[in-house]
């Protein structure tokens, strides 16, 4: 079953029947004043021969085993998921370094991670870890499996917990044993211009679900604790309530970053426009390295909160910043997830696939390598990308002129 027009459930309103009418749900929420924490969803025909019946999925699992910003762009599956299967309980299966991305967001009931060191461990430690995380899948009984990658995880679980239903990509090259693991395998676009948020939710829309525009937002929660802690490192640097502007140079990937020198040059034009610069970066080697670079070619520092955040505490950042202007990484697709406007430098990535999603932005990428996207590692795997690296800084500059002027009082600081 799909759905098409959405009715605010109002306050004291009963709860309906998936089949009520379309004229009945109008009246009810003319009766109660049309408002509400929750939403009805109208019924309409699936075209799908094959699309699940909504009403029996009781919880469902969704699996997304893939780096931060991946998972990140998966946020709005839950909520979509929630609200079609009439609130059903929907859990999270992803790394566990990448459990923060999801912890707290309103439409998971649980978040459940595997740790990438598990590899390191004896067989019979990795055994003992990996029977506990199927014990605890397999006792929440899931209806509905959606995985939302290739690992070849999912087919296993598919065929291993019990769902009825299960929804994977239909990847070419795959054995018969992918194919055969799940009952729905979604499409996968013929070209590169699709962005991850609609990839990610083509999952839903193979099973009978059609989210509605105002459904694909990103969700990221930063928590209290995270920005109780922001807030008292900007007043550290004379920061609170001041607008700043939010610049995360740095990749654990190389060939996404964009010269540290041109990078420093950017902070000082901005300082001499009058704006406040707040610079992070990740406490891993290589990022630091780059950041330090940068603030040794800076003749005024900028305020460094490098190596000192946790993935909330940044979160928490840039929801409070005015712009963010970083390259095609996890905290860009943060700082988009917390509403704030970003402008963007692609090398070799696609921004038709991996761009801003949902929020005011700028995606600055040559305009004379007709190769790009690439998606290599920087040209012929040197690990430098010459469409990245030859980037202008009057061009990055004038896209963060022009977006804070289209920005200007709608994104506080």
């Amino acid at each position: 079953m799909g759905w098409n027009r959405l009715y605010p459930k109002p306050e004291g309103a009963p709860l309906l029947a998936r089949r009520t009418s379309e004229r009945a749900r109008a009246a009810v929420a003319h009766r109660f004043g049309g408002r509400g924490e929750f939403c009805y969803r109208v019924p309409m025909s699936s075209p799908l021969p094959d699309a699940i019946p909504l009403a029996e999925v009781r919880r469902a699992l969704v699996t997304k085993l893939r780096h931060h910003g991946d998972v990140l762009l998966a946020s709005p599956v839950f909520p979509v998921l929630r609200a079609a299967a009439g609130n059903a309980e929907i859990d999270a299966l992803v790394y566990e370094d990448t459990r923060p991305m999801l912890e707290g967001h309103p439409a998971i009931a649980q978040v459940h991670g595997i740790d990438r060191g598990w590899k390191q461990l004896s067989a019979p430690a990795r055994a003992a870890r990996e029977w506990r995380l199927f014990a605890a899948l397999r006792a929440r009984r899931y209806d509905l499996l959606v995985h939302l990658s290739e690992h070849p995880r999912g087919a296993w679980l598919a065929r291993t917990l019990g769902v009825r239903h299960a929804v994977a990509p239909n990847v070419g090259g795959k054995s018969s044993y992918w194919k055969n693991s799940f009952t729905h395998l979604f499409a996968q676009p013929l070209n590169a211009r699709r962005h991850m948020v609609e990839w990610n939710l083509d999952a839903l829309r193979r099973i009978g679900i059609q989210p509605s525009p105002e459904e694909r937002r990103l969700g990221l929660v930063a928590g209290p604790e995270a920005e109780a802690r922001v807030r008292t490192l900007l007043v550290s640097h004379g920061l609170e309530g001041r607008p700043f502007v939010h610049v995360h140079p740095a990749s654990r990937w190389s060939f996404k970053c964009w010269p540290e020198e041109r990078m420093a040059e950017l902070v000082g034009a901005l300082q001499a426009r009058g704006h406040a610069v707040v610079l992070t970066g990740a406490p891993t080697g290589d990022e630091r390295r780059q950041v330090s670079a940068i603030l040794a070619l800076c003749p005024r520092k900028p305020a460094d909160l490098s190596g000192q955040l946790s993935l909330k505490e940044l979160a928490a950042l840039t929801a409070r910043a005015r712009l963010f202007i970083g390259v095609d990484s996890a905290p860009m697709h943060m700082a988009a997830a917390m509403g704030t406007p970003v402008v963007a430098l692609f090398g070799p990535s696609g921004e038709a696939q991996w761009g801003p999603w949902g929020v005011p932005h700028r995606v600055v990428a040559s305009l004379t390598h007709a190769c790009r996207p690439c998606g290599i590692d920087g040209c012929g795997g040197s690990k430098v990308s010459d469409c990245l690296v030859t980037l202008p800084g009057e061009r990055v500059l004038a896209a963060v002129d022009e977006l804070l002027q289209q920005t200007a009082g709608t994104h506080a600081a």
